[in-house]
C-alpha cells in the first residue's frame, strides 16, 4: 500500500511492458471477437511527470524521454509510440506519461470490455474518476487478485489479463505463482502478461525456475538488463512472463529487446533475453 509508481513512470520498466503490451493487444485485434482486458494493479491511469515524485527520481529521463529523442525508433514501437502520441506524451521533455489502463482503454475498440482493479483508495478516486464517461471500463477499489476468482472465465472467452504488482514483498512470487494454476484452471486459453523486477537474480530466477520446470505450456520469457545483475539492492533490469503469447510475439520481442537495450542501458552489463520456457 505505501508503493506510488509516480516515482517510477515512464522508466525503461514501463517502456518494456507497455511496448509489449501494445504488440499485444493489437494482435488480440485482428479477430473481429471483443476480449476483455483485465489489469489486476491498474494505478491512476497516468502520471504527471512535471509532479514531484516523477521530478524527485528523474526515471523518465533515462525511459521514455530515450525513446522520443530517438532518431529512429524500432518499427515495432509503433503501436505503442501512436498511442502515447494519442495522449499527449511526445516530445523531448513530456509532460505526462499514461499507465497501463489508459494505453489499454487507448488501444481497445468499442466492443471490447476493460476491468481495472486498485487497491490504494487515493489511487482508485483518480482512476475511477478518468474512465467515468466511458462504457467500456469498469474500475475497481478491490485486490487484483480477488478479481481473478470473481470475473474469470469473461462471457467474452477471449481475453488478456495483465498482473503488475509493486512487488513490496518478497512472497509476491510465490503469490504469483499461486495465481497462475487458478488463472490456468479457470481461463486456460486466455493470454496472461506478468511483469516482474530483477534486483536478486536469485529470487527472480526460482519464479522462472518453477514455470520452466512446472508452469504451463506456451511459457514465454522476456528480460531487459540495463546493467549487470551484481548488486541486489539495485534493479538491474526487468522481465514478462507471457503465458499463450501471439505467435509473434517471441520474434517480434527478440527483435525489439535487443534495439532496447542499447537505447536504455545505463551501464556496463545491458542484454536482453527473449526465450520459451514451455513451449
Amino acid at each position: 500500500m505505501n508503493y506510488r509508481h509516480a516515482y517510477h513512470a515512464g522508466n525503461f520498466a514501463d517502456v518494456m511492458k507497455h511496448a509489449s503490451l501494445a504488440l499485444i493487444i493489437n494482435y488480440l485485434k485482428l479477430k473481429e471477437k471483443p476480449f476483455l482486458i483485465l489489469d489486476t494493479h491498474a494505478g491512476t491511469g497516468s502520471t504527471d511527470l512535471s509532479g514531484t515524485e516523477a521530478q524527485k527520481t528523474g526515471e523518465y529521463r533515462d525511459g521514455i524521454a530515450r525513446i522520443l529523442a530517438a532518431d529512429k525508433p524500432h518499427e515495432l514501437l509503433s503501436p505503442y509510440l501512436e498511442t502515447l502520441a494519442q495522449l499527449g506524451c511526445e516530445g523531448p521533455e513530456p509532460k505526462l506519461y499514461p499507465g497501463s489502463p489508459l494505453i489499454a482503454a487507448t488501444l481497445a475498440r468499442p466492443q471490447d470490455r476493460l476491468a481495472f482493479c486498485e487497491l490504494h483508495p487515493e489511487d482508485y478516486a483518480s482512476l475511477r474518476a478518468r474512465f467515468r464517461r466511458d462504457e467500456r471500463v469498469k474500475a475497481y477499489e478491490m485486490d487484483g487478485y480477488g478479481a481473478l476468482k470473481s470475473m474469470l472465465p469473461p462471457k467474452e472467452r477471449r481475453g488478456l489479463i495483465l498482473i503488475d504488482p509493486p512487488f513490496e514483498q518478497r512472497s509476491e512470487f510465490e503469490r504469483i505463482l499461486q495465481e497462475i494454476e487458478h488463472i490456468h484452471a479457470r481461463f486456460a486459453t486466455g493470454t496472461v502478461m506478468i511483469w516482474y523486477p530483477i534486483k536478486d537474480p536469485s529470487v527472480s530466477g526460482a519464479f522462472v525456475e518453477h514455470l520452466e520446470h512446472r508452469g504451463p505450456e506456451k511459457t514465454l520469457r522476456a528480460e531487459l538488463f540495463i546493467r549487470a545483475s551484481d548488486d541486489p539492492t539495485r534493479m538491474s533490469g526487468c522481465g514478462l512472463i507471457v503465458i499463450n503469447p501471439p505467435f509473434t510475439l517471441h520474434d517480434q520481442l527478440t527483435d525489439l529487446f535487443g534495439w532496447l537495450k542499447d537505447i536504455l542501458g545505463q551501464e556496463k552489463g545491458a542484454a536482453a533475453r527473449v526465450e520459451w520456457l514451455r513451449k
